[in-house]
């Protein structure tokens, strides 16, 4: 006798920290997606909310959630995943997404997902998104421009609560999570680095043209959907600072590409090679706009950093 195969099974790990406001819709929808099996593991930053009490209570009447351990410190986001990736057993699941803890999921999120990476023949996924504000505004932001040979070095694929990683991809960079000790503490975007290990790696990766949730923006977001002229000077401060180009190496450096001329010739050669990778900004960002930002952050960086930077 056949037997039609069960529902796809999706470890999701949600970072939380101080979320009483917000965490209990976000997961109300993490658990009522359609026609996958989802299991919530959570860890908890150390809070001063109540927001480990709220989980207990919850957790006593949902199997489906999983709580990791309280009373650590994280102070960021990426190190609370790193936590999770480390602990969560992936052997019974066939996919693994990442969650925040005060957005809302549309109901055939996942199910998308999976639909999607098999009709692509993909492993990794993200998509595009509805940012949305308190006083009710809306914006829909688009993540899914046509990616560039050396992008992942210098961008995200997106938020990584849209993020839906097949189990050989995630179980792949679990193992470098786990192997890559301190290290992997000066990477501030663990989504950045999900992406950035499946193309180094290999594996092919899709950017859903389609919005898989609505983005909560408020005074707490640790970055936002980027828009507004408060992200600008944000942005324009980090340029000078040489930030995203510190975590490029960092994350070249943990995913094994730090041989590459992309990073050799240019991330590591300082004022001379700032300039160089000006030249390539066509190669290294998604969007034409990001294009000339990045070439713009590279002649800054070269004039303005140390030599020796």
């Amino acid at each position: 006798m056949n037997h039609e195969p069960g529902p796809r099974r999706f470890a999701v790990l949600l970072a939380a920290h101080n979320g009483t406001s917000h965490i209990l819709a976000q997961i109300e929808s993490i658990l009522q997606q359609s026609g996958v099996d989802v299991q919530l593991f959570v860890s908890v930053d150390k809070s001063t909310d109540g927001t480990e009490d709220l989980l207990l209570e919850l957790a006593q009447s949902e199997r489906r959630i999983t709580l990791l351990p309280f009373g650590e410190r994280f102070g960021a986001a990426a190190p609370n995943f790193y936590r999770l990736l480390r602990a969560v057993d992936l052997a019974d699941f066939d996919f693994l997404s990442f969650a925040d803890q005060d957005d809302i999921w549309h109901p055939a999120k996942l199910l998308r997902a999976e639909r999607l990476l098999a009709e692509q023949h993909a492993s990794g996924y993200s998509s595009n998104f509805n940012a949305f504000w308190p006083d009710g505004r809306v914006r829909p932001i688009n993540k899914a421009y046509p990616q560039r040979a050396w992008d992942f070095l210098f961008e995200s694929a997106g938020p990584g609560c849209t993020y839906v990683l097949e189990k050989v991809l995630a179980v792949q960079l679990q193992h470098v999570v786990r192997g890559a000790g301190a290290s992997l503490l000066t990477i501030d975007y663990h989504d950045w680095l999900a992406y950035a290990f499946a193309r180094w790696h290999g594996f092919r990766w899709v950017i859903d043209t389609r919005s898989g949730l609505d983005y909560r923006q408020h005074a707490h977001n640790q970055l936002g959907a980027n828009v507004g002229w408060r992200s600008f000077v944000f942005r324009v401060n980090r340029i000078l600072r040489g930030y995203g180009f510190q975590q490029s190496r960092a994350i070249a450096d943990v995913v094994g590409a730090g041989h590459v001329p992309i990073v050799t010739l240019g991330l590591q050669r300082g004022r001379l090679g700032y300039l160089w990778l000006s030249l390539r900004a066509a190669h290294c960002r998604r969007k034409r706009i990001d294009q000339l930002w990045f070439f713009v952050s590279c002649v800054l960086c070269s004039v303005l950093r140390p030599a020796a930077s």
